[in-house]
């Protein structure tokens, strides 16, 4: 009996051993099946990582698997990181039951996160980030219970965050950061108690945070900036007793921070910049151990407070873009861990505190854009660990150090431009031998230039424009060959100096990488080199407002990449070379007020994106080509005007269909005008007077309905004057004198303002309004002709006397009034009443006369002077003289004191005064009077086509930074803190002037203005588009579809602007054909490739950038780069959605870019120095 027991027992063991084995083999095959089918779909394996994934191994073995070790044979973890593996990932992976970890990250899988994986219940850690996955977060994550990481950062998920995440009572690790996710943060997120860490950085999260977060006692980590969240910092989180890291930069928080925030007694990094927050920096925050803290760009409110004295561990403080008021606290003194601090853009006032010069450790210190003044302390001068140096745009005084450069050995960065400087430049700054960026513009430094710049091997960008330095003798021009010895040399701006004397032929032997050069507003002589076809990297070539001779060298057309060229205002000969045409990158063309001659090649029809064109004032002749005529990328101006220009108006000239500006007179153009001109429906400017047309107006000047100065006088032309031209809503200046015009004259539209209408020497108008003083038109009734002839027998003689009269009582008047206009005393010239007239004699001293010398530029109303008032305070201004026999010059002159007279920005060009008088010929003359912008507009910044008065010079990050968030400044001024809101209607790069410290100022107000006259009061926010123009590429859809004028207009402009800066590509790039735009090209690229986009001269000088990702922990310094181009973009990308509802307003935009800015200074390296490099002149 026992036997059979036993060999029962025998054969029952052998069945459950069969089974089991049967089992194994079963969970085996399919383990190796799913591992199969996962590297199936894989579409790329560039580093052949799964080679291995054969049956020479077993699968346990194979590159990335990992088995249990309770079950040997069954799939626990699957590691693939960063070995750029393409493809989607195979939902299969749900079959490996006993997966305990997913990481998959740093890879370019794409498609959707398989909603299968909500099967693995034993999963514990998902890790998929830095791929290219799209769609949502699939709700079924909130069935793996076991799950304690969730890492889907850096992807392209859309969609909410799942409520579902709540059910996962072991998550500690939650980042979803750098993603598309829209919609609220789920408050039920409080319900994971074991949660550490909540990054949702960089998406478009929007509302409030959730009160209930504070019940996660123990959360370390909570990242949520970068997103568009609204309302007040909650009370709440002052309850995370652990909290390490609180970040909720680039968002649009109000109200103030809640003093509750003194009670995260562990708090290291406390980051809320770009926000809308308000009031004071709470007390209590000077409790904290701190390590970093940044409040800045924000609108807080009164003085820094003193508590902050007791932040022993401070390594970061920023309180950058506030309303700070008071002195600079010496207190900063005794923070003896300080490497970065900064107060730049406040209203600090007095000195810099002389105890600054205990922070042996500081590296980057800005107190840029205050009211500090006084002497810089010698104190500072102790800071030998001193990487960047901002004290930029203040009243400092006084002079540099002799040895400056032996007390800063590693100084890279040191802007001490826009003060009141004075002395010698210091040659001992050779000694910092890592100085690269050397902004010294706007002082009253004299002497000579220092010879040993060119010691500097690092330097890339030196600008001592807007001084008093002279080069009197050769040897004075020694430093120019001494820079041929800096190889990185990308900027040089010595515009607006004493220099004079021959240009040094050691100037060719400067950098081939040399971006701009500006040698401007000197009085430099010779002829421009030959040899200047080498600089084949040049984009901005300035050498206006010189005494230069001799002809443009054809060489110039080697430099292919040429966005601006500027040599205005010199006295250059000789013909303009058909080479010229080579430049097809040329953006702006400036040869006016030279000696040139022969014709206009047609070869410059070759510059396809030519925007501005203008050889005025030359003696060119011949026929106007029908190339250039053909130029529909012309949209700023063209101005042929003064010149010898004969034959017919070319038909082509329908093509400027983009034109804001015709500028054709005075030549001896004859012929009909043709009637494509009407073509040109974003007309505003017109001046065509000064020729031998003749004929009638054309009947297509009726689509000309934007037109807002129309100057036609001293021509042949003949017929009526049309009853359209009363129609035309924005025109304010026409002047149709001294042509054979006949009958009625309107009584409406401009014909009712007397002071817009000029129609003298036409003998055959009559009727009008009774200030012009025209015979009453024949009545249309029967009269007796008797009586007709001795009406006109009385009448005649009459009149004879009456018009002798008025022609000796005009002219006695007249010499009177040249007398007064000519005597008025240049004291009336105020900057403190920017609406106090100066005399016509105080700027004609004030422009040597109006010399070649002094023109900057010329622009659709006429003519830009460089001026020095030299009394009471004001210095250097820019002076328009309107050219009056430009139709529109007038109606300018009076709509651009009005559109102005309201407005106060910093980011707004500032008019300082005007005059209206008689020239000393006593003609009409009118005049602007400008804050100066020496270093030109935007255009010429981000394309070397568009560059022609200095040589390009690619902006850093940074400064696109500062100037994407100036522009956004003035626009909310515009748009929200009037009387009345002001839309600009012609945002573009162009518009953007620079001035020496590189704040962006925005300009041209051709539309705005008139905007702002027919708006009413109930301030309403739109008004119709009929006439409005804009540029292409920039004009919002609504508006092409007749839509209203509105502030979200301009949000649309500022959005491919946005673009436009960061990707350095313009909207009517070539490559935006078939429907494709810049703004779908920055689409196509979102989130994950957008470093694939950006424009890389941006990072010449961010040359220590980090993006590598950590998966673990917050390193900011890492991502910095990546995360704010992508905040940027993103931003771009909203302000230029299609439909005006999907924009943000102003006031969001710039706090958001606020943020991007703060968080990047936060974290980008020490020696990475956040300048604003002023656009050079």
């Amino acid at each position: 009996m026992e036997g059979f027991y036993l060999v029962f027992l025998i054969n029952l063991l052998y069945v459950i051993s069969t089974n089991s084995a049967s089992s194994d083999f079963e969970h085996t095959a399919a383990d190796r099946s799913s591992l199969l089918s996962f590297k199936s779909l894989v579409t790329d394996d560039p580093y052949k990582a799964l080679s291995s994934w054969n049956d020479s191994l077993r699968y346990c073995k194979w590159r990335g698997v990992s088995c249990s070790r309770r079950h040997p044979e069954r799939v626990a973890a699957l590691e693939l990181d960063s070995l750029l593996l393409a493809g989607p990932i195979s939902p299969s992976l749900a079959n490996l039951t006993f997966l305990q970890r997913i990481s998959l990250s740093g890879n370019r899988f794409a498609g959707l996160v398989p909603k299968e994986l909500g099967r693995l219940h034993r999963l514990q850690y998902l890790n998929l980030s830095v791929n290219s996955l799209y769609g949502t977060i699939p709700p079924s994550l909130g069935n793996c219970s076991n799950l304690q990481v969730i890492s889907l950062r850096s992807n392209k998920l859309t969609g909410e965050i799942p409520s579902t995440l709540s059910l996962l009572s072991s998550l500690q690790v939650l980042t979803l950061r750098s993603n598309m996710l829209q919609g609220l943060i789920p408050s039920n997120l409080s319900q994971c108690l074991q949660l550490r860490v909540i990054d949702l950085r960089n998406n478009f999260i929007e509302g409030e945070i959730p009160s209930k977060l504070g019940s996660l006692r123990n959360l370390t980590q909570l990242v949520l900036g970068y997103n568009n969240l609204t309302g007040i910092i909650p009370t709440t989180l002052g309850n995370l007793g652990k909290l390490l890291i609180l970040d909720l930069p680039f968002n649009s928080l109000t109200g103030s921070i809640p003093s509750s925030v003194g009670n995260l007694s562990s708090l290291l990094y406390f980051a809320v910049y770009n926000n809308n927050l308000s009031g004071l920096i709470p007390p209590s925050l000077g409790s904290l151990p701190l390590q970093t803290l940044d409040v800045s760009y924000n609108s807080l409110t009164g003085t820094i407070p003193s508590s902050l004295s007791n932040l022993s561990s401070l390594n970061g403080l920023s309180v950058a873009r506030n309303n700070f008021y008071g002195l600079i606290p010496s207190y900063f003194g005794a923070l003896l861990l300080l490497i970065h601090l900064d107060c730049s853009e406040n209203n600090l006032s007095g000195e810099i505190p002389s105890s600054l010069g205990q922070l042996s450790s500081l590296v980057y210190l800005d107190l840029a854009l205050n009211n500090l003044s006084g002497k810089i302390p010698s104190s500072l001068y102790n800071l030998s660990s001193m990487v960047s140096l901002a004290i930029n745009s203040n009243q400092l005084e006084g002079t540099l150090p002799l040895d400056i450069g032996n007390v800063f050995p590693n100084l890279q960065v040191l802007l001490m431009y826009d003060n009141l400087l004075e002395g010698r430049v210091p040659a001992s700054l050779s000694n910092a031998s890592e100085l690269g960026d050397v902004e010294l513009g706007f002082n009253s430094f004299t002497g000579t230039i220092p010879s040993s710049f060119g010691i500097l091997q690092s330097l890339y960008w030196l600008d001592i424009s807007n001084n008093q330095l002279e080069a009197n003798k050769p040897s004075d021009w020694n430093f120019i060959a001494s820079l041929s010895n800096c190889t990185n040399l990308q900027v040089l701006d010595i515009g607006h100096n004493l220099l004079q004397g021959m240009i040094p032929t050691s100037i060719v032997n400067l950098s081939t990488g040399l971006d701009i050069l500006a040698l401007d507003n000197n009085q430099i002589s010779g002829s421009v080199p030959t040899e200047i076809g080498k600089f084949i990297n040049l984009t901005f070539l300035d050498m206006s407002a010189n005494l230069l001779r001799g002809t443009i060298p054809a060489e110039i057309g080697q430099i292919r990449n040429l966005q601006l060229l500027d040599l205005s205002n010199n006295m250059i000969s000789g013909e303009i070379p058909p080479t010229l045409g080579n430049l097809t990158e040329m953006n702006r063309l400036y040869l006016y007020i030279n000696e040139l001659e022969g014709t206009i090649p047609p070869t410059l029809g070759d510059m396809a994106i030519l925007e501005l064109l203008n050889l005025s004032n030359n003696k060119l002749s011949g026929s106007i080509p029908k190339e250039v005529m053909s130029l529909s990328s012309l949209s700023s101006f063209l101005d042929l005007s003064h010149n010898l220009l004969n034959d017919s108006l070319p038909l082509e000239v329908g093509s400027l269909i983009n034109i804001r500006e015709v500028d054709l007179s005075n030549n001896k153009l004859s012929g009909e005008i043709p009637s494509t001109i009407g073509e040109c429906q974003t007309l505003e400017s017109l001046y065509m007077e000064g020729n031998f047309f003749q004929g009638p107006i054309p009947s297509t000047f009726s689509n000309l309905r934007g037109l807002q100065e129309l100057d036609l006088a001293s021509n042949l032309l003949s017929g009526q004057i049309p009853e359209f031209l009363d129609e035309f809503p924005d025109l304010q200046y026409l002047n149709l004198s001294y042509n054979n015009f006949e009958g009625q004259v309107p009584i409406t539209g401009v014909f009712k303002n007397v002071s817009a209408v000029s129609l003298s020497g036409n003998r055959k108008l009559c009727g009008g309004i009774p200030e012009l003083h025209l015979p009453n038109c024949t009545s249309n009734a029967s009269a007796n002709k008797h009586h007709s002839h001795e009406l006109k027998a009385i009448l005649i003689p009459i009149g004879g006397v009456i018009l002798f009269l008025t022609i000796f009582f005009c002219l006695v008047g007249s010499r009177k009034w040249i007398i007064h206009s000519r005597m008025k005393p240049l004291s009336m010239f105020s900057f403190k009443d920017p609406f106090v007239r100066v005399s016509y004699d105080g700027l004609f001293r004030a422009t040597n006369g109006f010399s070649s010398t002094n023109l900057i530029g010329t622009g659709s109303f006429g003519s830009v002077y460089k001026g020095d008032m030299k009394h009471e305070n004001a210095t250097i201004v820019a002076v328009k003289v309107l050219n009056l026999q430009q139709h529109g010059a007038s109606k300018s002159f009076t709509s651009e004191c009005e559109a102005l007279r309201s407005i106060r920005h910093r980011n707004l060009v500032k008019v300082l005064t005007s005059c209206s008088s008689l020239d000393h010929q006593g003609n009409d003359f009118k005049a602007l009077v400008y804050a100066y912008m020496p270093n030109g507009n935007l255009e010429e910044w981000l394309h070397p086509n568009a560059c022609k008065n200095r040589p390009f010079r690619s902006l850093s990050l940074i400064q696109r930074l500062n100037i994407a968030i100036d522009i956004a400044s003035a626009l909310e001024y515009l748009h929200h803190h009037g009387s009345t809101p002001i839309v600009h209607c012609d945002l573009k790069p162009s518009n953007v002037l620079l001035d020496d410290d590189m704040t962006a100022h925005v300009g041209d107000f051709g539309l705005a203005k008139f905007l702002v006259q027919y708006q009413d009061e109930s301030s309403q926010q739109s008004i119709s588009t009929t006439g409005i123009k804009g540029s292409i590429g920039y004009i919002p859809p609504e508006y092409g579809m007749g839509g209203q004028a509105s502030i979200l207009g301009d949000v649309y402009s500022y959005g491919i602007l946005l673009l436009e800066l960061f990707t350095g590509i313009s909207p009517i790039d070539n490559k935006f054909k078939e429907g494709l735009s810049l703004h779908m090209y920055a689409q196509m690229a979102f989130p994950e490739q957008v470093m694939d986009i950006v424009d890389n001269r941006m990072f010449s000088v961010e040359d220590n950038i980090n993006i590598k990702e950590d998966d673990d922990r917050i390193i900011y310094q890492e991502e910095s780069v990546r995360d704010c181009l992508v905040s940027v973009i993103k931003y771009g990308l909203i302000c230029s959605s299609a439909p005006p509802k999907d924009r943000l307003e102003m006031t969001e935009v710039a706090k958001e870019l606020n943020e991007a800015k703060g968080k990047f200074l936060r974290t980008k390296n020490p020696n990475e120095a956040r300048s604003r490099p002023r656009t050079l002149n």
